[in-house]
C-alpha cells in the first residue's frame, strides 16, 4: 500500500503533513511536539509528562476540561502521550469537525500560559503522583520502565531518567519553572501536524494557516547532549529488584541500532522472531515446551538517537526460580546469537510485521501518529512509504549477523523481580 502524503511548513516552522483518504468519514488530527523526558534538566524531571496533563487544563479560550467536552460532545475521542523524545496529542473527529480538532490545538500551542494558574499546576501536579503510584510505584513490576533506562544509559545521559519524574522534582516546579519549559518547547518549530482522513485538502491548507500561521516561532530549543553512547555495553549488566510479585520477571535487554537506520530493520526482524507472538522462539520454547514461563515476548523501544535497546521479557510460571528464568531466557539469546536465525523464521517475522503495519494504516488515528513520528524525527513524513521495502529487503543473513554481533555476553543487561522476602507470607 502507498500512504498519499503532502507536506508543507509555514513561516513559523511548523510542518505540516495531509494525508487524504475519503473512505470513511472521520479526520484524525495529530500533533507532535519533539520534547520528552529527554529534554528535562536535573532536579526538574517529568515536566514533559506533566505537561501531557496541562494541555488538557484549558487555554485562553477554552476552560479547564473543555477539550475533552468539546471534542466528545462532537463524538470525538482524544488523548495525549509521552515518551523520552517526543510528546504527542491527537483527535478523531466526524470528518466535518475538523476545524474543532484544529482550533483546538493551536489554541493550546499558542495560548495555554495566559490560563494557567498555580491552582491547576497543583492539581495536576497531584494527579501525577497518583498516577506514579497507581502505574509505576504500586504496579507489580511497574518499576522497570524507569529501571532499565537508568541501567542501560550512563547518569549523563537524556534517556537515564524516569519519564514520569520523581516525586521530589515534581514538588520543586514552581510556575514559572514550567512556563519557561513551555516557552522553550511547545512551539511550531518544534511541531509536527498531521491531519488524515476524509478532509478536503484546500479547506484543511486554509484551516491550518488560520490557526496555526500567528503563532510566533520559538526562540530556540537547547540541543540534547550526550545522546551517543558505545554500540554494546561492553559486558554483562544485571539487577535484582525485591518487588511485591507472585513471580519472578527477567528483562534482557541488548544495545542495538537506532530507529529507521539501516541496522534498526535486522535488528526488529530479530525481535520478532525472538518473541512476536505464539510462534515465535521464547513463547514456543519457555511456554509451551520447558514450561518455565507464562509469557514471553520481545520489541524494540524505536530510540532514534544515539542507540536503541532491543528488549525480552519472560514471566515465570508459579514455583519457578528467578535463576531458572534468567538461565532459560539467555540461553534463547545464546542460541541465536551461535547459531542464527532460519529463513522461514524470517519470512514469518516480516509478514507478521507487514501485515501489522498494512492494518495500523487502515486507520486513520494510526496513520496521522505514523506520519507525525517520521515528520517529527527526520523531517520527512512520506519515510512512511518505505517501510515495508525496507522490512522485505531484510535477510537470512542480515539478522543471523545482527544475533552474532549484538547479541553476546558483551551487550548484555539483566533486570530480574523477584519476590520480597515476607511480602506474601
Amino acid at each position: 500500500m502507498r500512504i498519499p502524503t503532502e507536506s508543507y511548513r509555514l513561516q513559523n516552522g511548523l510542518l505540516v503533513t495531509l494525508s487524504e483518504d475519503h473512505s470513511t468519514p472521520i479526520v484524525a488530527v495529530n500533533l507532535w511536539y519533539h520534547v520528552g523526558s529527554a529534554n528535562e534538566r536535573t532536579g526538574r524531571t517529568g515536566f514533559a509528562h506533566l505537561f501531557e496533563h496541562m494541555l488538557f487544563q484549558g487555554s485562553a479560550h477554552v476552560g479547564a476540561n473543555e477539550h475533552f467536552e468539546l471534542v466528545q460532545r462532537a463524538g470525538g475521542t482524544l488523548n495525549g502521550s509521552t515518551w523520552l523524545d517526543r510528546t504527542n496529542y491527537f483527535e478523531t473527529l466526524p470528518s466535518n469537525q475538523l476545524a474543532l480538532g484544529l482550533w483546538l490545538e493551536a489554541d493550546r500551542m499558542g495560548a495555554l500560559l495566559p490560563a494557567m494558574t498555580q491552582e491547576k499546576l497543583d492539581t495536576q501536579r497531584d494527579v501525577v503522583k497518583n498516577e506514579r503510584r497507581w502505574s509505576v510505584d504500586n504496579q507489580p513490576y511497574g518499576t522497570w520502565w524507569e529501571r532499565l533506562p537508568a541501567l542501560a544509559f550512563p547518569p549523563n545521559h537524556p534517556f537515564h531518567h524516569s519519564v514520569i519524574g520523581s516525586f521530589e522534582d515534581l514538588s520543586a516546579a514552581s510556575l514559572e519553572d514550567v512556563a519557561q519549559f513551555f516557552r522553550t518547547f511547545y512551539t511550531p518549530d518544534n511541531a509536527s501536524l498531521t491531519i488524515a482522513g476524509d478532509f478536503d485538502v484546500v479547506e484543511a491548507r486554509s484551516l491550518v494557516d488560520r490557526y496555526f500561521g500567528p503563532i510566533p516561532p520559538g526562540a530556540g530549543k537547547p540541543p540534547l547532549q550526550f545522546t551517543e553512547v558505545p554500540d554494546k555495553f561492553g559486558g554483562r549488566r544485571r539487577a535484582v529488584v525485591e518487588d511485591d510479585v507472585m513471580v519472578p520477571r527477567t528483562y534482557l535487554a541488548f544495545r542495538s541500532p537506532p530507529f529507521a537506520s539501516t541496522g534498526y530493520y535486522p535488528a526488529s526482524v530479530c525481535a520478532a522472531v525472538l518473541g512476536m507472538r505464539r510462534g515465535s522462539r521464547l513463547h514456543r520454547v519457555l511456554v509451551r515446551e520447558r514450561q518455565v514461563a507464562s509469557d514471553a515476548s520481545a520489541f524494540t523501544f524505536d530510540l532514534s538517537k544515539g542507540s536503541d535497546l532491543l528488549i525480552a521479557v519472560a514471566t515465570a510460571r508459579p514455583g519457578v526460580l528467578s535463576e531458572e528464568l534468567e538461565a532459560a531466557l539467555t540461553g534463547e539469546a545464546d542460541l541465536m546469537h551461535n547459531g542464527g536465525v532460519t529463513e522461514s523464521e524470517i519470512e514469518r517475522a516480516v509478514a507478521l510485521i507487514e501485515t501489522d503495519f498494512v492494518s495500523a494504516m487502515q486507520s486513520a488515528a494510526e496513520r496521522a501518529d505514523k506520519l507525525s513520528q517520521f515528520a517529527t524525527y527526520f523531517g520527512d513524513a512520506s519515510l512512511v512509504n518505505v517501510q515495508i521495502d525496507r522490512y522485505r529487503a531484510v535477510t537470512t543473513d542480515d539478522v543471523t549477523e545482527f544475533a552474532q554481533d549484538y547479541l553476546g555476553e558483551d551487550n548484555r543487561l539483566l533486570l530480574t523481580y523477584v519476590t520480597r522476602q515476607g511480602a506474601l507470607a
